[in-house]
């Protein structure tokens, strides 16, 4: 988002249509994505609701929290980003191993049950590199730093010999230093984890975990990909959007000289090699697509040339959809608080990923659909079919059937609106969009997830005094229940 002045914009009027008007629209009609056939082209994008155990298992909240989103019988469900490595990553859910395979198929089967088979259901895989909490400066110092003579030196030249005495005087020092003085002391990417936090990037190549990465992560994704399919999953989207490891690879910030940065030809070639890894597991039978930034947002970053690049290619190789975002990148994310990591939803580029309705004159309602467009538009040039998944900020029945009916896309995704109501898809088919509950945009979403608490809807997590309210789950804190109310038709 550029510097221009913010407004508070007014939600849309909603136009819902009758029950005869939703069984004549394009979102209603059903699409081929690659070997499935999906009953609408409606579509709950993957969201982290931190429910999964600690060590990544399904939980009896993680189930009842898909349950929901099933009731509104969407015809594309995905679910949260899942881990393909198996180490420790907090409650997020992991498909690093054969244990996790039996809390998937129970996810799988809820579903299933749910939505009367009407939703067909795809697992996010993702890799993420390391990151740590913001440190103390006088810890940082004294354990992170690797002291060199060029910080002996301008600790000497700054502030006298007696400052630079031994090591113990410069790294004292420099904790004392103030933020003016470290950036000239230290280089970008020492303050940077002085100031944010220590995290890995694509470029590391000193680092062999790092370098390593297009030997191991083939392999790693295809493997989680296959439990998703031994789990009963319809298919799998593989990660390549925001600030983890696979989009840094399709950056234009990627630099690496080992023939997998540089380049567009050169960046895309881990995200071919990954695809081509899960297609060789799972066969042609499994939906594999992909969601990935029509623009990263950031200085220096990939723009929409990029993504049609990358689109064109991924259509060419044979994923089954394209799923278009934006932002949400490190690069431009707000400072953390000590002790606290960096989130990448907090800064300029995170605005335009979850655009709020506090915005610029183009307001956050459709403002990335033109994105989605662009690559679709390109992909059809190019002679593909590939189906292409718009969202950002759509949240009513005109608005999205006209995106379908202008060829902007083929299906039409909303999170943070499903969140708000689940059955927003199953009111607006039966002619009672009346009915549905309108989401905010004010990302108090959101803010549950930087501080990783359970995410719920200020929509209906104070209602407990809903039919069911007796029974409702609430947060460990017990402020919020942790589902929408019911609605029956």
């Amino acid at each position: 988002m550029t510097d221009a002045p913010r407004v508070r914009h007014a939600l849309p009027p909603a136009h819902w249509p009758s029950a005869d008007e939703a069984a004549r629209a394009l979102l209603f009609r059903p699409l081929a994505v690659g070997p499935v056939q999906v009953a609408s082209r409606t579509w709950v994008p993957a969201m982290v609701p931190w429910r999964a155990s600690e060590d990544g298992f399904v939980t009896p909240n993680v189930l009842d929290w898909y349950g929901r989103f099933a009731d509104g019988r969407p015809g594309v469900l995905v679910v949260e980003a899942t881990g393909i490595r198996d180490v420790p990553s907090g409650p997020l859910l992991r498909a690093s191993h054969d244990r996790f395979v039996p809390g998937l198929r129970d996810l799988v089967r809820v579903v299933r049950e749910r939505s009367g088979g009407a939703t067909r259901l795809l697992l996010q895989i993702i890799d993420f590199l390391a990151i740590r909490r913001r440190p103390e400066k006088a810890k940082f110092f004294a354990r992170f730093l690797a002291l060199t003579d060029r910080h002996r030196d301008a600790v000497r030249e700054r502030f006298g010999a007696a400052a630079a005495a031994d090591d113990a005087a410069v790294r004292a020092q420099l904790a004392a230093c103030d933020d003016a003085a470290l950036q000239a002391i230290l280089t970008p990417r020492e303050f940077r984890d002085c100031a944010f936090g220590q995290r890995d990037e694509v470029n590391d190549l000193h680092q062999p975990h790092v370098r390593e990465l297009p030997r191991v992560l083939p392999d790693l994704f295809a493997l989680a990909a296959l439990r998703a399919r031994d789990a009963g999953f319809d298919g799998v989207e593989l990660h390549y959007a925001h600030a983890y490891t696979m989009a840094s690879f399709l950056s234009r910030t990627n630099v690496r000289d080992d023939g997998y940065g540089g380049s567009p030809t050169a960046r895309r070639r881990l995200p071919l090699e990954v695809f081509a890894a899960v297609r060789a597991r799972v066969g042609r039978d499994f939906v594999v697509g992909t969601r990935f930034l029509g623009d990263e947002v950031i200085d220096g970053g990939s723009r929409i040339d990029d993504a049609i690049g990358h689109g064109t290619a991924f259509a060419a190789a044979g994923f089954d959809f394209l799923s278009i975002s934006k932002g949400g990148r490190f690069e431009d994310a707000k400072q953390p608080h000590t002790g606290e990591a960096a989130y990448p939803y907090t800064g300029p580029s995170g605005h335009e990923c979850m655009p709020t309705v506090r915005s610029d004159h183009r307001g956050p309602f459709g403002r990335n659909v033109h994105l989605a467009a662009a690559v679709r538009a390109a992909v059809r040039a190019a002679g593909h079919p590939t189906p292409v998944v718009a969202a950002g900020g759509i949240c009513d029945f005109a608005q999205a059937e006209a995106i379908l009916r202008a060829g902007h896309a083929d299906l039409i995704a909303a999170a943070r609106q499903s969140l708000a109501d689940p059955d927003w898809w199953l009111k607006m088919r039966l002619g009672r969009g009346a009915e549905v509950r309108r989401c905010l945009f004010t990302n108090y979403c959101e803010g549950l997830d930087q501080r990783h608490k359970e995410v719920t809807c200020q929509l209906w997590d104070r209602d407990f005094a809903a039919a069911d309210g007796a029974a409702a789950p609430r947060s460990q804190d017990g402020k919020r229940r942790l589902l929408p109310p019911p609605w029956r038709p």
